[in-house]
């Protein structure tokens, strides 16, 4: 079993370019299942403002490929889902 303060300081890098994302800043859990449905990440290409969040990504769990010792390699993220965007 792996604790989410573990996954946070484990960096997001796409499988396909070596773009690095970030860290993990949350989880999307479905409440019936108890199961990870995805990661949210901080961009790494954002920061927080004085009055501005930084944007979050969410990607699928079923986009990780490897959760290694320090890094998490995700697949097929080519422009990542923006949390809270339609």
């Amino acid at each position: 079993m792996i604790k989410l303060s573990e996954l946070q300081v484990k960096e997001i890098i796409v499988i396909d370019d070596g773009r690095r994302l970030g860290h993990i800043s949350d989880l999307e859990i479905d409440g019936s299942s108890g199961k990870i449905l995805a990661i949210v990440v901080v961009s790494k290409d954002k920061k927080n403002g004085m009055f501005a969040k930084a944007d979050e990504l969410l990607i699928s769990w079923d986009q990780i490929v490897r959760i290694g010792s320090d890094v998490i390699l995700v697949k097929d993220v080519q422009v990542p889902d923006l949390y809270g965007k339609a």
